[in-house]
């Protein structure tokens, strides 16, 4: 074999092992965990600016929107579908929204009542317990000084998180009664006065099933800046405190 046979041979042959990880790959993120990263304070202090997440794509089924490009030729009918639950951290896509990815937790189901009133959430007509835990001041990823309440809220059914509020007389704290269409969820940012959510139905509102792509389950790894100000755990500058970090 000659030396341009060889180099040939070599070639074709790393040409293979590029397309079989390419496949293997597309495989891995469309039927197993695709990563995401967090490029907006919506979901703080669950989710942190330059959060890498992994999203359990299986959760709730599959379908055209749980594949990577949006193929137009896959149905919206979902199979092996399952139904997201009240407090699920979950991906969706919007189609109207020019197929942007959101992600948001699930709060209302359908059939549900849901309305701000005063800043608090009330879900069929009772008022969701939250508990204060501490005031805050940090500089979030915009460079903007921020004074926030952190609160400790317990959804019906035991699931608890954290949410931040910078009042309880914000654009978004009093609403009329919202009632979740059959299909549909309603999705809030645990940030809630820096989150565009279901409470805007003329931007994200009553999110379909068959758009909600996955559900996150876990922080890989973070670019979080460690200079915003908050308690996280930041030796020498790297966000430790956010590596490997369930969030079910």
């Amino acid at each position: 074999m000659n030396e341009g046979t060889k180099k040939s041979s070599s070639l074709k042959s790393i040409l293979k092992e590029i397309s079989f990880l390419a496949v293997m790959l597309f495989i891995f993120t469309t039927l197993a965990w695709q990563s995401f990263h967090i490029p907006s304070g919506s979901m703080e202090p669950t989710l942190e600016v330059g959060d890498r997440i992994f999203v359990s794509k299986y959760a709730y089924g599959y379908n055209r929107y749980s594949v990577p490009f949006d193929p137009k030729f896959i149905s919206e009918n979902k199979i092996f579908q399952t139904t997201p639950k009240r407090g699920d951290v979950a991906v969706f896509t919007l189609p109207y929204r020019d197929n942007i990815d959101f992600i948001k937790r699930v709060i209302g189901m359908p059939g549900d009542r849901i309305q701000m009133n005063l800043g608090r959430l009330y879900i069929n007509g009772e008022i969701v317990k939250r508990t204060f835990i501490r005031e805050i001041k940090y500089t979030d990823y915009r460079g903007i000084p921020r004074s926030v309440s952190e609160y400790r809220e317990t959804l019906p059914g035991g699931v608890t998180h954290l949410i931040y509020e910078r009042s309880d007389h914000g654009s978004l704290d009093n609403t009329g009664q919202y009632v979740v269409p059959d299909g549909h969820y309603f999705m809030m940012g645990d940030n809630r006065d820096g989150s565009s959510d279901s409470r805007v139905l003329n931007n994200v509102g009553y999110v379909s099933e068959k758009y909600i792509a996955g559900r996150a389950d876990v922080i890989t790894f973070s670019f979080y800046d460690c200079d915003q100000g908050k308690d996280i755990y930041c030796p020498i500058g790297v966000p430790l405190g956010r590596f490997f970090k369930s969030l079910n």
